[in-house]
């Protein structure tokens, strides 16, 4: 027989690569038959979305704009930029603290301290996988009602954020300049604080602004459960039908995240390219 007549088996990679496109045909379909996606609901209900924009644009055109009601929501918007710079300043101090026990082979070498680095990763897996949104709603029936319920969801979210992201800067940083640190005498703490941290410094700058970020993002949706900021007021807006209200609302948020984003993307290019 000749070996060009013989049947040619597809290679390997190809079985694995048409398996995973045929699980990732039916995990989608079963994804979208239980999300209640349905085009015939988008298609099908116009009026409710030219009835929402005619009532929320031009904005206030339905509720006349009062001096008090621009402060008042002036306010709420400086308490959004509060709570998420003092969660994100007490996240990072605190995501730090939790990167450095939790690192591989950077303070705990010792077969008999592993424990704590094992459990310093457990802390900031924790707090990382568990949505903000929770943590928000855990703190408003803890502490109350407020800024400082939504303040302390931000910094455990900043936590888990943080700590995961500096322990891998730390781990991947040269550890050649510590470990000749050590060889002339110096401890092991003094040699990560003198090598492995200011090495990876521009990469914890970066992650924090990150982390701001998402702090001010997360505070707007923290509100509408009770944690302080601008979400309250949109919350209640929306409840009362007050959509060009609303609309104000949105456009402040809106150009403050965009105003932050272009603050951070500046300091980060600044920083990389130093």
């Amino acid at each position: 027989m000749n070996m060009d007549d013989a049947p040619r088996r597809l290679p390997p990679k190809l079985h694995f690569y048409i398996l995973c496109l045929v699980l990732f045909v039916l995990f989608s379909g079963w994804s979208f038959s239980g999300s209640g996606f349905s085009f015939s609901k988008l298609i099908g209900s116009p009026e409710y979305l030219m009835d929402f924009l005619r009532r929320a644009f031009p904005p206030f055109s339905e509720h006349r704009i009062t001096w008090d009601a621009f402060f008042r929501y002036l306010a709420a918007l400086v308490e959004t930029i509060q709570m998420a710079f003092a969660g994100t300043i007490l996240g990072v101090i605190f995501g730090f603290v939790l990167a450095l026990l939790a690192s591989k082979d950077l303070l705990f070498t010792s077969p008999y301290l592993r424990p704590i680095q094992v459990l310093s990763k457990g802390i900031i897996a924790f707090f990382r996988t568990v949505p903000d949104l929770v943590w928000a709603i855990i703190f408003v029936v803890v502490v109350g009602l407020g800024a400082f319920a939504g303040t302390l969801a931000i910094m455990v979210d900043t936590i888990g954020f943080c700590g995961r992201f500096f322990a891998e800067e730390m781990e991947e940083v040269d550890k050649s300049p510590a470990e000749a640190l050590e060889c002339c005498g110096a401890t092991k703490v003094d040699a990560v604080f003198s090598a492995v941290i200011p090495a990876a410094m521009p990469g914890f700058i970066a992650t924090s602004l990150f982390a701001f970020e998402k702090a001010v993002r997360s505070s707007v949706v923290l509100g509408i459960v009770g944690a302080g900021g601008i979400g309250l007021q949109l919350q209640s807006l929306f409840n009362f039908f007050s959509y060009d209200r609303a609309m104000v609302i949105i456009g402040m948020i809106f150009i403050l995240v965009l105003g932050i984003e272009q603050i951070s993307n500046y300091a980060r290019q600044k920083i990389i390219n130093r």
